[in-house]
C-alpha cells in the first residue's frame, strides 16, 4: 500500500512537471487568419538600424500572414503582445541576466520572455540581423538572390520557445559576387564588406580608405621617381620605375608615404581600414639594406611588416580606431621569424597559389600554404584572408571547388581569421552557379558550423524548384570527376581539358536536359536553369573541335550541339539576356562583346559530307573545315572568305605571293599510332587555285607533318593544271596511322603567276 501511495505521489508530481513544461513552451500565436494581437515595439528614440529592423519585420510578416503588425514606441504600447526591438531600457529589464554591453561585434540575441519576443544585439547591426534571423528561422523567409525571395504563407503563425544568441567569429564578411553587391541583399546575407554600398540605416559597411596594392597609389612613380629613385626597388643593381615596389628600408620614403596615408584618412573619416600593401606584381627591392632584413627575418615579409608597423604606429596616434592592413601575398606570403604585427595591423593572407580541389587543412597539394597560415596564426592576434573561389581565366566554365569552401572557411576561423574576402565572379552574372555560391558562402561566413551539403540542397530546392534533383546530381558528377582526376585546380584555369572528359560532359548534358524538362512551362525557373547551363554550353563551344574529334576517333557518343554556329548564337543571346558584363578577370575587364567575336569566328555553316563519306556513319570519318584551321598572320598570309563552290560556302584563301605553311590543323592526342594495331586513316583535301589559263607549274603544297619525329608523314606538290578553276578537286594524301602531335598543313607557291590558292576542307576516313 505504501509503495502504491509513493507511486501515486510521484505520478502527480510528474503530471505537474509535464504540465509546467507544456505551459513553459506553449506556442505563441503571432497571427491567425490575417489578424494579429502583436505589435513591433521600438524604443522611444530608435536608431536608424532599429527602424529598418522594425520595417523589415512588419513587411515580411504581412507578406507571410496578411496581418498588419503595427510599429509603436514603448510609450505607445498597450496590452498587446510585443516583438521588442533592442537595445533599450525595456530590453535590459527583459533580459536582465544578460549584460547588453557585453554583446560582441554583430552579435544577435533572440529570446522569448513570457509572451514577448526580444530581438536585440550589438547596436550597429544586431537588431537588424536579429530580425533577419527571426524571419528565416521562425517564418521561413529565404532571400536566395537580389531578385528572388521566398516568403511562405502562414494562415496561422506560431512560435515556440526561442533562445538564440550568436556572435559571428568573422567580423568582416564579403561574398564578392556581382549579385551580392546589391546593398539590401548583401545585408540580408549578413555581409558587411566594403564593396556593397550598404546605407547607415542597414548598418553600414566596413570602409577602406585605400583597398590593397597601394604602394603606387601612395608613392606614384610618375611623381616621385625622377627626384627620388632610391625610394623604389633596386632590381639587379638598378632602381626601377616600371613595375617596381618600394624600398622598404628608406626612411624618407616611409615618412612621405605616411603623410599621404594620413591625408587620405582625413578625407575619409568613415573609413575603418587603410591598406599599406605591395603592388600586384613581383619586383621586391634587392638593395643591400632590404636584403639584410630579409636574411634576418628569413622572408620578404620581414622588411614589409617592419615597414608597415612603423607606418601604423604613426597613423595610430591620430586614428586609433583605424586598422592598417597589409598583404601576405606571393613573395611575402611566409611569416617572418622575429617581427610581429602591431596591435593595429592586420595581415591579409592570399590563397592565390593553392589548389581548390583539395581542402587547405589536409592533403599534400596545399601543404606549403597550410604551413604559412599556421605560422602567421602563431604570431598575429588576428588575420584576414583573401580567398579565391572562382576561375578568373574563364568565369563561364565549371570550377569544381565547392567541396572545399566550407572546410577552408573553418580552417581560416580556427587559425585566428576575423575577416574573409571570398573573391568570386564580380563582373559576371552567369558563371558557375554564382548565386548558389554567394548564398552558401555567406551562410558559412555567418556561421561556419552549418552543414554545407544541407545548405546546397536547400538552395537548389528553393531556387530551382523541381530541377533541384538533376542539378544536384550534376554538381556531384563534376566534383567526383575532378576528385578522380587528381588535378591541381588553380584559380586561373585556361580550359577544362585536364579533368572534364567527353563521357562526363555527355552525362552533364543529359542532367541539364532533365533539369530543363522538370521546370518546363515555368518561365522563371526555366531562366534560372538556362543561366546555370551556360557553363556546360561554354565548354562544348570552347572545346568543340577537340570533343568532336574525340567522339569520332574513339567512337563515343557526342551530346554537344549538332549546329555549333547556331549554339554559339544562342549562347551569346543568353549572355545578353542575363546581363553578362565580362568573361574573365585581369588587370582590366574583358567585355563579353570582345569574347563574342573570338568565339563566333571558330564556327561556320554546316557542310554536307563529301562523296567519299555519304554512306559512312559519323564515327567513320572526320571533317576539318575552314573554321577549324589555325591561320598564321591572318589577313596577310591567308584569310577566311566566302566561296560558293566550297562545301559550306566558306574557304581559306591564301595569296600566291608566299610559301608559308599558313594553314594548319593540329591533331589531338585522341589519335594514337603507338599501339600494336593502330587505326589507319585515309586523308583527303579539297583545294583549288586561281591562275592565268596559260600558266603552268607549281600551284601549292600540302601534307601532314609529325612534330614528335620532325618529319613529313605525307607531302604533295600540286600543279596548276591539277587544281585550277572555280571547282574544288579532291586530293588523296594516302593512308596513315595518325597520332597527336601531327598536323595537317597547306601553303601557296610564292609565284606571282598564281593569284591565290583555296582550301575548302580536309577530311579523314577510317580504314
Amino acid at each position: 500500500m505504501k509503495a502504491n501511495q509513493t507511486f501515486a505521489a510521484c505520478f502527480v508530481i510528474l503530471l505537474a512537471t509535464c504540465a509546467s513544461a507544456q505551459e513553459a513552451v506553449a506556442p505563441l500565436i503571432l497571427a491567425d487568419s490575417g489578424a494579429t494581437n502583436y505589435v513591433i515595439l521600438l524604443p522611444d528614440n530608435p536608431s536608424a538600424v532599429q527602424r529598418t529592423a522594425a520595417r523589415e519585420l512588419a513587411e515580411h510578416l504581412k507578406l507571410s500572414t496578411a496581418a498588419e503588425f503595427p510599429i509603436v514606441s514603448e510609450t505607445e504600447a498597450g496590452a498587446a503582445g510585443r516583438l521588442v526591438i533592442g537595445p533599450s531600457p525595456l530590453v535590459d529589464k527583459l533580459i536582465s541576466d544578460d549584460d547588453p554591453k557585453a554583446f560582441k561585434y554583430d552579435e544577435i540575441l533572440i529570446r522569448r520572455v513570457g509572451d514577448d519576443i526580444v530581438l536585440t544585439g550589438h547596436p550597429q547591426r544586431g537588431p537588424l540581423y536579429a530580425a533577419y534571423e527571426f524571419l528565416e528561422h521562425e517564418v521561413g523567409v529565404r532571400w536566395w538572390a537580389s531578385d528572388a525571395t521566398t516568403v511562405p504563407k502562414h494562415a496561422k503563425l506560431t512560435v515556440g520557445q526561442i533562445d538564440r544568441r550568436h556572435a559571428p567569429k568573422l567580423i568582416y564578411r564579403e561574398a564578392y559576387y556581382r549579385d551580392a553587391f546589391d546593398p539590401v541583399f548583401a545585408t540580408r546575407l549578413r555581409n558587411n564588406g566594403s564593396r556593397p554600398a550598404i546605407a547607415p540605416e542597414y548598418g553600414g559597411r566596413h570602409r577602406f580608405a585605400i583597398f590593397v596594392h597601394s604602394f603606387n597609389r601612395l608613392i606614384p612613380p610618375e611623381k616621385y621617381f625622377d627626384a627620388h629613385p632610391e625610394w623604389f626597388s633596386e632590381i639587379k643593381g638598378k632602381r626601377q620605375k616600371e613595375r617596381s615596389q618600394l624600398c622598404l628600408t628608406n626612411d624618407a620614403m616611409r615618412e612621405e608615404l605616411t603623410r599621404r596615408a594620413i591625408e587620405v584618412l582625413r578625407a575619409n573619416p568613415d573609413a575603418s581600414f587603410i591598406s599599406i600593401s605591395q603592388n600586384d606584381w613581383h619586383g621586391r627591392c634587392e638593395c643591400e639594406k632590404c636584403l639584410a632584413v630579409e636574411a634576418e627575418e628569413g622572408t620578404a615579409s620581414g622588411p614589409l611588416l617592419r615597414f608597415v608597423n612603423r607606418v601604423a604606429e604613426d597613423i595610430g596616434r591620430e586614428f586609433p580606431a583605424v586598422w592598417v592592413e597589409t598583404l601576405a601575398y606571393q613573395y611575402t606570403r611566409s611569416a617572418p621569424k622575429k617581427v610581429r604585427p602591431r596591435k593595429n595591423v592586420i595581415v591579409r593572407l592570399c590563397t592565390i597559389e593553392c589548389s581548390f580541389v583539395e581542402p587547405l587543412g589536409a592533403g599534400e597539394q596545399n601543404a606549403p600554404l597550410r604551413a604559412d597560415i599556421e605560422a602567421w596564426s602563431r604570431i598575429a592576434p588576428q588575420l584576414f584572408v583573401w580567398d579565391y573561389v572562382t576561375d578568373f581565366h574563364s568565369y563561364m566554365q565549371p570550377h569544381p571547388n565547392m567541396r572545399v569552401l566550407a572546410p577552408n572557411i573553418r580552417f581560416f576561423v580556427d587559425h585566428r581569421t576575423v575577416g574573409l574576402f571570398e573573391q568570386g565572379d564580380s563582373t559576371c552574372t552567369a558563371g558557375d552557379f554564382v548565386r548558389l555560391r554567394a548564398w552558401v558562402l555567406s551562410k558559412l561566413m555567418w556561421d561556419p558550423t552549418l552543414d554545407e551539403n544541407k545548405l546546397t540542397d536547400e538552395f537548389l530546392a528553393g531556387y530551382y524548384g523541381r530541377a533541384a534533383g538533376p542539378l544536384r546530381r550534376y554538381l556531384d558528377l563534376i566534383h567526383d570527376r575532378a576528385d578522380q582526376s587528381d588535378i591541381y585546380l588553380r584559380c586561373f584555369v585556361k580550359d577544362t581539358s585536364a579533368w572534364l572528359d567527353l563521357a562526363t560532359l555527355n552525362r552533364a548534358t543529359e542532367l541539364f536536359d532533365q533539369a530543363e524538362q522538370a521546370v518546363k512551362g515555368d518561365p522563371t525557373l526555366e531562366a534560372r536553369v538556362a543561366r546555370a547551363r551556360m557553363t556546360i554550353d561554354h565548354v562544348w563551344l570552347g572545346r568543340y573541335k577537340q570533343l568532336k574529334m574525340t567522339s569520332r576517333v574513339q567512337d563515343l557518343p557526342f551530346r554537344g550541339p549538332a549546329d555549333p554556329q547556331k549554339a554559339c548564337e544562342e549562347f551569346f543571346a543568353a549572355a545578353d539576356r542575363f546581363g553578362v558584363v565580362s568573361y574573365r578577370e585581369h588587370t582590366h575587364y574583358y567585355p563579353f562583346a570582345e569574347y563574342r567575336a573570338s568565339m563566333t569566328s571558330r564556327f561556320g555553316p554546316p557542310a554536307p559530307p563529301p562523296a567519299e563519306c555519304r554512306e559512312l556513319s559519323d564515327s567513320d570519318w572526320i571533317d576539318v573545315q575552314d573554321f577549324d584551321f589555325t591561320l598564321g598572320k591572318a589577313g596577310v598570309w591567308g584569310d577566311r572568305v566566302e566561296d560558293r563552290a566550297a562545301s559550306n560556302g566558306q574557304a581559306v584563301r591564301m595569296p600566291g605571293n608566299h610559301r608559308e605553311w599558313a594553314l594548319q590543323h593540329r591533331l589531338t592526342d585522341d589519335f594514337t599510332a603507338d599501339t600494336d594495331d593502330p587505326i589507319q586513316w585515309r586523308c583527303y583535301a579539297r583545294v583549288r587555285c586561281d591562275a592565268a589559263e596559260s600558266t603552268e607549274g607549281l600551284a601549292m603544297t600540302l601534307g601532314i607533318y609529325d612534330t614528335r619525329e620532325r618529319q613529313s608523314v605525307a607531302y604533295r606538290r600540286l600543279n596548276i593544271a591539277d587544281i585550277a578553276g572555280t571547282d574544288y578537286t579532291t586530293i588523296d594524301l594516302g593512308t596513315h596511322a595518325l597520332r597527336g602531335g601531327m598536323y595537317l598543313w597547306s601553303a601557296p607557291p610564292e609565284r606571282k603567276e598564281v593569284t591565290a590558292v583555296y582550301v575548302d576542307r580536309f577530311f579523314l576516313v577510317r580504314e
